[in-house]
């Protein structure tokens, strides 16, 4: 593929693209959460077992207010011999890759007030020759009350040559931004001498909340490169403009090509998400979509819709992936892309044409009155789906008979005609719900065997949209409003489709793990993902396949590692095969993406962030845990 990370002060490559280390977010800038290393392997990694653990200090005894809903999805960088990472709010630490030792920590003392979900997915890398005194190495880091910091790599200390004392505000430009609004959750993309940031703006509470504008800023200094946003119909937006309130924000994780000059950039849809009568069309151009953006200049190359007037909240909350495709005897730079649909687009990065066919069929109509829904929608017709497109009656779904009549009665209630059907006023069920089926976990690329790796969600919710006048009259009745929608005529009463019991209504499995054959597309293998064991009312390990955060990793050595599932443990799995051979349990949920990478010995580590997700109700805790086999001579000894 084209070299990533050949421009200046990016991390070192290995020949096939792949990084020695770990040295992004996805592993590196094409985000393939890939490794080459091949230590571990089929043949051993039942030898591997928990050699070190650290514990932050910053869990959920520490919640600082108490709507804050903690959740531990970081995924460590690995830089020559230390790790680096940030803790739910914002607290950043770096260890000996070897031991665990802490070396140091920042805390930028993050305001919470106001955010339901704390969290904090990685930080990023960049090394640059500078002047005397200054950081030469920094990690560059978001927080969720609208900072970007850059620290010193080698003693935690803020870049004082960046921005004020290390660190440049985000919400210029973005006030008034009512208390946990607007947020930083996923690391920056650093590539051509910027950090490029998105943010994430809170769903579903007004159509004047701030602006989804992306913003590149140089690595060194601080200062403001250039803005794009998905507002307006040219970009950059001229120094001095206003940002559009309430455009669609880009809250998940970027990709760069350095090559092409480009980052990619996974966007959402306007404010609220399932009412967009009040939309423009440049709002709903860009929404739901892949972005190419100039590196140097903040111009749009192309774009590519997921969703057109996404009315789901089926925002593209996946990193997109980039690999190179053999297609038709040629090398063809490509970039995948899974959607919270469940649909794979496979496209030419350089220009956003598909490769694989995209056709746009016929959805179902119908609306609330004052929207609209899109005619057609787009579906990716020659790669699997990663999900069903249509629930009927048949797949309800009870622990008990029950509690099956219960599900199959309610579900005869709601209006669902398959993928897109529209939120209603009788309520729709959605499948898959928000929750997506792929979300930012996003998918992983084994570019060696050509097989990507999914791990999706089966559940389903159901949306129903009040009217502003039945919800006012709620709110004065103490009825407590979750998502007001204010500015428009309704609001949306989205939940879980679960069985009086607290179980989803559609049959098991509802976390699966997919492989796909990306040369013939095809399934390669299917999987359920976790067990029941820590779920109530179902506390013993059924295999049926539980809801997931998170995402995997593939090694050299043909293995797929992924914690993500609700019950508290690291797996790995034969990524030709897909057979489970092997699992530890971890302290606290695993609902991040683990990495690997060598030490300075050339011992192999896994390590993971094992301090759960209150939305999801796993464990809660502060840990990272790292795997490794233990040399040959302790082995025997413990014998």
């Amino acid at each position: 593929m084209p070299s990533l990370g050949q421009w200046k002060g990016t991390a070192p490559v290995a020949a096939d693209g792949s990084s020695p280390d770990w040295s992004a977010y996805g592993g590196d800038l094409s985000g393939r959460r890939y490794s080459p290393l091949t230590q571990i392997h089929g043949g051993n990694v039942g030898e591997l077992q928990a050699v070190w653990q650290y514990r932050t200090g910053d869990g959920p005894a520490q919640k600082r207010e108490p709507s804050n809903l903690p959740a531990f999805e970081a995924t460590p960088l690995k830089i020559d011999d230390s790790l680096y990472f940030c803790t739910p709010t914002n607290v950043v630490i770096s260890l000996d890759a070897e031991t665990g030792r802490e070396r140091w920590r920042f805390n930028p003392e993050t305001d919470t007030r106001g955010h339901y979900l704390v969290t904090c997915r990685g930080v990023s890398y960049h090394r640059q020759e500078v002047q005397a005194g200054h950081c030469t190495r920094r990690i560059l880091a978001g927080t969720i009350d609208g900072r970007l910091l850059a620290l010193d790599a080698d003693d935690g200390k803020p870049c004082a040559d960046f921005g004020r004392n290390g660190q440049v505000s985000l919400r210029g430009g973005q006030e008034p931004i009512k208390p946990g609004f607007f947020s930083i959750t996923s690391p920056p993309n650093v590539v051509g001498g910027v950090a490029i940031v998105g943010g994430l703006v809170l769903d579903n509470q007004s159509v004047d909340v701030p602006s989804g504008v992306v913003r590149a800023y140089d690595v060194i200094t601080g200062q403001l490169r250039w803005a794009w946003d998905s507002a307006r119909e040219q970009n950059p937006v001229p120094a001095g403009q206003p940002y559009g309130r309430g455009s669609p924000n880009a809250w998940g994780v970027f990709s760069a090509d350095p090559a092409l000059g480009l980052v990619f950039v996974p966007t959402g849809n306007r404010s609220p998400d399932y009412f967009g009568g009040h939309r423009t069309p440049a709002e709903d151009s860009h929404a739901s979509a892949v972005v190419a953006i100039e590196v140097a200049t903040g111009k749009t190359r192309w774009v590519f819709q997921t969703v057109h007037h996404d009315i789901w909240d089926y925002d593209v909350a996946s990193q997109p992936v980039l690999v190179d495709m053999n297609v038709a005897g040629s090398p063809v730079p490509a970039l995948v892309q899974a959607t919270k649909q469940g649909q794979v687009f496979v496209l030419d990065r350089r220009d956003g044409k598909p490769i694989y066919r995209v056709e746009e069929r016929p959805v179902p109509r119908g609306t609330v009155p004052g929207d609209r829904a899109s005619a057609t929608q787009p579906f990716s017709v020659e790669m699997p789906a990663l999900h069903p497109l249509r629930l009927s009656e048949d797949d309800m779904w009870g622990l008990t008979p029950f509690d099956r009549a219960w599900c199959r009665t309610e579900f005869k209630k709601h209006r669902h005609e398959g993928l897109f059907t529209p939120p209603s006023l009788q309520g729709t069920v959605n499948y898959p719900s928000n929750l997506g089926a792929s979300n930012w976990g996003s998918v992983a690329i084994d570019p060696r065997r050509g097989i990507l790796i999914a791990n999706t969600n089966r559940i389903a919710s159901v949306v129903t949209m009040i009217p502003r006048e039945e919800m006012n009259r709620r709110i004065a009745a103490g009825e407590f409003a979750h998502s007001p929608s204010e500015g428009t005529p309704y609001m949306a009463d989205a939940r879980p489709f679960l069985s009086p019991l607290g179980i989803p209504c559609t049959r098991p499995p509802w976390g699966v793990l997919t492989a796909i054959d990306l040369d013939k597309r095809t399934v390669l293998w299917e999987r359920p993902l976790g067990t029941t064991r820590d779920l109530a009312p179902l506390p013993i390990p059924l295999n049926w396949g539980v809801p997931n955060a998170g995402g995997s990793l593939i090694t050299g050595g043909g293995l797929v590692f992924i914690g993500a599932a609700a019950d508290d443990y690291l797996r790995a799995f034969s990524v030709e095969s897909g057979d489970e051979i092997w699992r530890a349990r971890l302290p606290a949920g695993g609902q991040a993406t683990p990495m690997t990478y060598l030490d300075r010995n050339g011992r192999q580590y896994v390590v993971i962030a094992a301090g759960g997700h209150a939305h999801l109700g796993s464990t809660l805790g502060d840990y990272i845990v790292a795997f490794a086999i233990a040399p040959k001579h302790k082995r025997n000894a413990a014998k």
